[in-house]
This record gives structure tokens, C-alpha cells and sequence, in this order.
């Protein structure tokens, strides 16, 4: 009698659920769920506007559910907001997540990744401001021990970033301030001069080519060259033409600006046809300098301008890397301190021109894509 009872109870409530399944599929309503974006209604995009989007979050729950939605949300909107490198805008996402609850309180919670999600998001936020190069400082790391413990993961990327980024903050050569210009000709000087600090002697000028009454294109120049490329310039044969090569690119930060060379002659080859193994006829010790005898220099002693694949007479960067901008560039080197450059022609070999620009030529253009002019 109870199994039979039983029987007819399960026989019920499977004729139930399975009413409510076709009640729920024949019916015509639809139910969406509709997505608020704060950061869309805010008018300004600053940092005021992003910290109030972060204090609105903070007082709508206090159990701070959806947070780490909200802070990877967050994080792709900073570019946006101009806080990408912003140490206080950091510390008030970290501020976000919940205190104490994430701290593993025994051995197997902290070897297993007590709560990744909230792990992988802290430290998701950290490798941001790595990327961006944002230090943290000791009030990060007060935060992080009292948001996931001392053996959390967030805490121990904390530590590297710590060791790491200090090393490498001051390792360049190349000083760089914290905030690049905003104009165009301070950023091409800033790429001129750490292209050309190999050389001390380097002399960078800016011309305008409005100096210059057939230049089509009016722009500025900065143009770097030293009294030993001027004089390895005076050394290149007439018969033999000059190349501007290029544009290159070198980066100041996320900021890129293209580059020209002024490329000569090939540097000969040296060619020493000594027998290292003969011992007939061993030369005379030349000395110690300073204490006996003299030394002298090589035979061949080549200067940092001359490369293997020619001798590098000036680098330039202009307004708009045309080749008329370029080519008031070489009328403008001769008209400044390089009078040899009348009598040697000069050959444009762009990989690929940026502007379509006309260029008055002096000489019939030649195939492959190159112009041979004198300037």
C-alpha cells in the first residue's frame, strides 16, 4: 500500500513539473536583462568623474557583489578616462574588493587558490599598472595583506613588481620626461637626440622650408649632424650618389616618430694579408706607452657614422615626411655648412611615401620606384 502511494505522489509531480515546462515554453513574453554602464553618462571623462563612478559603486551594496565585474569593467575604460597611469586611481579599485573574506585560514586553502576569481582580478589589475609602468608603494601593499593575506597570490605578484620595476625604471640612458609633449617637432627632437647621442658632437638645428622658395610642402625639420659627418661628407666622391633612406620609426613610450638618413659611401673593406704563422721576420716590440718607445695608430680607423651598408652623413625628422620636405632638407643642408652637396646627386629610395605630394625634379625619375635629383 505505501509503495503504491508513493508511486502515484512521484507520478504527480513528474505530470506537474513537465506542465510547467510547456507553460514556460508556450509562453510569448520575453524577459531582458538590461545592462547600465555608468561610465557612459558621464559628460567629462577626468579622474573626478572616474573616482565618483567608483564611490557610487561602494555605496550601492555593502556586500560588494559584482566587484570583480565592476573592476574589469573599470580597467578597460581608463584609457578612456586619461587615468591609465594614475596610482590613486589604482588603489580605488583595489579599495573595491571585499576585507578579510579572501584570507585563507588554513594550509589547503592557501595552497589551492583560495577564491581565484578575486585572485586572477587583483592580479589582472596589477599587471595594468605594470604594463603602464605605475609603481605601487607600501599603502598597496597594506591593502593587498588585508584583502588576501600574506600568502595570497596578488601579494607575492606585489613583490615582484617591487624588486623588478626599480631596476628597470632608471635603466635607460635615454632620459624621458614623466609626461611627453603634446607637440610634434618637441617629440621628433626628443627621437633626433637619442638617435644621435652615439656621437657627443652632434649639432641638431630645426629649419623651416619656407626657407627654401621651391619647397611645395611647408613644414619644419629637425636635422642632426656633426663636424665629422660634414667632413666624411666632403670625402664622398661627385661620381657617387647619395640615398635618403627610410622612414623608420622609434618609439618615445606609445609615442612613434619616423626618422631619414643621409647615407654615403660604403666604407672599404680592410684587407690585411699577413701571415700570422710566419716568424722570419719579427718586427720590434713598439713599446709601452708612456714608458718606452712610441705606439701608433692602425692603418684603418673607422668612425661610428661608417656602417656596413654605407656612411651615415645626417639624420632628419620632418613635419610630414614627404619627399619634398625632404628634398628642401638636402637644399637646406647645403645651404648650411655642406656646399658639396651642389655637385653630388642625391637618390630618394622611400619604402613607401606617406603623403602624395609633388616634388619639383631636376633629373629625368628613374624605374623601381626611386628619383634621382641634384640638389
Amino acid at each position: 500500500m505505501a509503495l503504491k502511494m508513493l508511486g502515484n505522489m512521484l507520478r504527480t509531480t513528474r505530470t506537474t513539473s513537465s506542465l510547467v515546462v510547456t507553460r514556460w515554453k508556450s509562453s510569448n513574453t520575453e524577459k531582458k536583462l538590461t545592462v547600465y554602464d555608468p561610465y557612459v553618462t558621464k559628460p567629462q571623462k577626468n579622474k573626478e568623474t572616474y573616482l565618483e563612478v567608483i564611490r557610487m559603486f561602494e555605496g550601492q551594496d555593502i556586500r560588494r557583489r559584482g566587484h570583480v565585474e565592476f573592476i574589469y569593467a573599470s580597467l578597460a575604460r581608463m584609457k578612456e578616462f586619461g587615468v591609465e597611469k594614475d596610482l590613486e586611481v589604482y588603489k580605488a579599485l583595489v579599495d573595491v574588493l571585499p576585507k578579510g573574506k579572501f584570507i585563507p585560514t588554513n594550509i589547503f586553502q592557501a595552497e589551492f587558490l583560495h577564491y581565484p576569481k578575486q585572485q586572477q582580478c587583483a592580479v589582472d589589475l596589477l599587471e595594468q599598472m605594470e604594463d603602464n609602468s605605475v609603481m605601487p608603494d607600501s599603502e598597496m601593499e597594506e591593502m593587498l595583506m588585508n584583502i588576501f593575506g600574506r600568502r595570497g597570490i596578488p601579494l607575492r605578484k606585489f613583490w615582484r613588481m617591487m624588486y623588478w620595476m626599480p631596476k628597470f625604471k632608471n635603466l635607460s640612458p635615454w632620459y624621458l620626461p614623466e609626461h611627453l609633449p603634446n607637440d610634434t617637432m618637441e617629440l621628433a627632437m626628443l627621437a633626433i637626440q637619442r638617435i644621435t647621442s652615439v656621437d657627443p658632437d652632434t649639432k641638431i638645428s630645426i629649419w623651416q622650408t619656407e626657407e627654401i622658395e621651391a619647397s611645395l610642402d611647408k613644414t619644419w625639420i629637425v636635422s642632426a649632424q656633426s663636424r665629422m659627418q660634414q667632413v666624411l661628407l666632403e670625402e664622398q666622391p661627385p661620381d657617387e650618389p647619395l640615398a635618403i633612406k627610410g622612414p623608420y620609426s622609434v618609439y618615445l613610450r606609445d609615442q612613434v616618430v619616423t626618422y631619414f638618413i643621409l647615407l654615403g659611401k660604403i666604407r672599404p673593406e680592410h684587407k690585411d694579408d699577413k701571415d700570422l704563422d710566419d716568424v722570419s721576420n719579427i718586427e720590434k716590440p713598439p713599446g709601452i706607452p708612456g714608458f718606452i718607445g712610441k705606439t701608433t695608430l692602425p692603418a684603418v680607423k673607422c668612425t661610428v657614422h661608417e656602417q656596413d651598408d654605407g656612411t651615415i652623413v645626417a639624420v632628419c625628422a620632418t613635419g610630414t615626411s614627404s619627399r619634398d620636405s625632404l628634398l628642401s632638407w638636402i637644399r637646406l643642408l647645403e645651404k648650411y655648412g655642406n656646399p658639396v652637396l651642389s655637385d653630388i646627386p642625391v637618390i630618394f629610395t622611400l619604402i613607401a611615401p606617406p603623403a602624395d605630394i609633388a616634388i619639383q625634379e631636376t633629373q629625368p625619375a628613374v624605374t623601381d620606384d626611386k628619383e634621382t635629383t641634384k640638389s
